[in-house]
């Protein structure tokens, strides 16, 4: 099995911050996952799904970063490798935006470029994503990056198309 550097989990771009998690982003981050219209979860429940996180990046070496604006310092969502439906080896793309503050200007694709490069860096040579069939959006960052589709899968809440990108 090949060994990987440890991803980095500082990445800045011209607009956005990428850092590890802290205690304080939890109501933002309950805030996001409200959004997505499956109620809203304790504070005290994502603080421990934070805690979890970190512990899977001490783990792993890869991660899954919250997104600050660098001007605004709000937080608008996360972005970074996850092993989801993937492998350590080949670790899946994720990000997710707030709806209204961050959709239609270009952070994820900023954001995701970020960790592309830092995927780059830690010696993978592919990653995979895994977006619902109705996520256009998210399917153009994904295509604008250079992934290309791989193959599409059923599951309880629809279509998922999978996506990889070879790294140089």
């Amino acid at each position: 099995m090949p060994t990987y550097e440890t991803m980095s989990f500082h990445l800045e771009t011209e607009r956005l911050m990428l850092r590890p998690w802290a205690e304080s982003d939890a109501p933002e981050f309950c805030a996001l996952l409200s959004e997505r219209g499956q109620g809203t979860p304790t504070v005290e429940h994502i603080r421990t799904s934070i805690t979890e996180l970190l512990a899977a990046t001490a783990t792993t070496g890869i991660a899954l970063l919250p997104i600050q604006r660098r001007h605004e310092g709000d937080f608008i969502g996360y972005c970074g490798l996850i092993t989801g439906r993937s492998t350590l080896e080949e670790p899946e793309i994720a990000y997710e935006l707030f709806f209204q503050r961050a959709h239609g200007r270009g952070y994820a694709t900023e954001a995701a470029s970020a960790v592309l490069d830092a995927a780059v860096a830690t010696g993978r040579k592919r990653l995979w994503s895994t977006v619902g069939a109705w996520n256009t959006p998210s399917l153009r960052v994904l295509e604008k990056l250079g992934f290309e589709r791989d193959h599409v899968s059923t599951e309880d809440n629809g279509e998922v198309v999978w996506l990889t990108c070879s790294l140089p």
